[in-house]
């Protein structure tokens, strides 16, 4: 019997960071003492009083049955009254909330709800790979705006051709982003109300690391900006901010009519989240500041670190506002790959490749700050004694 992929598997680039688990392996394997600066997984451990949560959560019986699609209404209630304290926007929590399997699942599906095979997605470049995968499922066409250093790292939307946005179904974006460590502002924001009224374009925005900030900069939710709820969703997700990757539990909020279609896909492809989960969510989502802060600390006190050393090694690192990511150009006569190639090999530092995250990206390598200071301040020392 002959196997065969489906057409829109075998033309799937390898997983970004699967390649990298790879390489990692590989090195462990050789004995190295692996630096692992390349995904962003937090290795703070999730708050105990969230995890208090969840043993009590995990006991009750009427939390073992098929959870609700849409979400428990008091996590979507949860969901809304963070969102009116900390940006003082309102949410209806019956349509205007949707719980998710991680934010991932709702960017990955929201292409299936909107997009017919041949209409465009416009996505940005160096992005999160699942923004073109999800188009690519759906059978859309992905229209790649680069991200560059000289435009802030923010899309030229003059630079779009005017036909590929009449046929845009989608917009992507994503700030403070992923892998660039740029922050987006209000007259940004109005450009892309601008953008969707004019061409019927829906908004998505991945907001992930909203509250992943350094010196009390908060950034602005796309909900704050008038009109935003009518051209479009931002995703969220609580991975990042309460250190629960491994929980998988996220939401979209915004215009009623996209979260209906988004949950429709979910109705047919997928399940609701383990109500436990949501439980101890809504202790997560009602945390104090202090605790909060304290994260925040822990990754300021790391990007400095980390950015002073790559700064005394000759290296243009960008120093973020937000995220727990430093986008850092490689040195002369290096691509991307052969530079977190050679760290790796020589250094046992390992970064993510730039042009994994899209075309714009070669030329930059990404470090997460995801151990300890102790440990970048070893991998400065490491990388500086073979460049």
């Amino acid at each position: 019997m002959s196997i065969r992929l489906a057409e829109r598997v075998r033309s799937l680039p390898p997983y970004l960071f699967a390649a990298i688990d790879k390489m990692k392996q590989e090195a462990l394997a050789r004995g190295v003492d692996v630096i692992d600066l390349s995904i962003g997984d937090p290795d703070v451990p999730t708050p105990r009083h969230i995890v208090a949560a969840m043993k009590r959560a995990v006991g009750r019986p009427s939390n073992h049955r098929y959870p609700s699609y849409e979400g428990m209404l008091s996590f979507r209630s949860a969901v809304a009254a963070w969102y009116r304290k900390r940006f003082r926007v309102s949410l209806d929590p019956r349509s205007e909330v949707l719980s998710l399997i991680g934010s991932k699942e709702g960017i990955g599906h929201i292409p299936l709800a909107f997009v017919n095979p041949g209409e465009v997605v416009l996505v940005p470049s160096p992005g999160y790979p699942v923004y073109p995968v999800g188009t690519l499922f759906a059978g859309g066409e992905s229209y790649l705006m680069p991200l560059l250093e000289g435009n802030r790292f923010l899309p030229d939307f003059s630079a779009v051709p005017k036909g590929v946005l009449k046929r845009a179904k989608l917009l992507f974006i994503n700030y403070p982003n992923n892998p660039t460590s740029a922050v987006a502002g209000r007259d940004f924001f109005k450009e892309v109300i601008n953008i969707a009224e004019r061409y019927n374009v829906i908004v998505c925005h991945d907001a992930a690391y909203s509250e992943i900030y350094y010196d009390g900069r908060r950034p602005l939710s796309f909900m704050q900006v008038e009109g935003a709820k009518e051209v479009g969703i931002e995703f969220h997700s609580l991975s990042k901010t309460y250190n629960m990757t491994g929980w998988r539990i996220g939401f979209a909020v915004g215009n009623r009519d996209v979260i209906a279609g988004l949950g429709k896909i979910k109705t047919n492809l997928d399940s609701g989240v383990f109500q436990a989960i949501q439980e101890a969510s809504i202790t997560a989502l009602q945390t104090d500041e202090a605790t909060l802060s304290k994260i925040r600390d822990t990754y300021q006190e790391r990007r400095d670190s980390l950015y002073e050393g790559l700064r005394k090694l000759g290296l243009h690192a960008i120093k973020p506002q937000a995220t727990f990511y430093l986008w850092t150009k490689v040195p002369q006569g290096f691509t991307s790959s052969a530079f977190a190639a050679h760290m790796l090999e020589k250094a046992g530092v390992l970064g993510t490749p730039g042009n994994g995250f899209g075309k714009p990206g070669e030329g930059y390598v990404r470090f997460a700050l995801t151990v300890p200071v102790k440990r970048i301040r070893e991998a400065v020392e490491r990388m500086g004694k073979v460049l």
